[in-house]
């Protein structure tokens, strides 16, 4: 599954064209390292999704839903 659809499947940001810009912008991290929005996310890879008041760090399950691990309030 495409990082962008991956974040708006489990809600994390709420539009697709949204997701997309927030991966262009560098404002999620894959495994520790930027990307681009349709490259294919693997069960246990770990994504960082870096807003202006909180960063969510979180885990793609196997079924490919978000497991988070951290959220953290600026």
């Amino acid at each position: 599954m495409r990082v962008d659809l991956f974040l708006k499947k489990n809600r994390i940001i709420k539009r697709r064209t949204l997701a997309k810009q927030a991966v262009e912008k560098g404002y999620v991290l894959k495994n520790g390292h930027t990307t681009k929005p349709g490259v294919a996310l693997k069960p246990g890879d770990e994504l960082k999704v870096i807003f202006s008041n909180r960063v969510i760090s979180l885990k793609v399950t196997e079924d490919f839903s978000a497991e988070i691990i951290e959220e953290v309030r600026r």
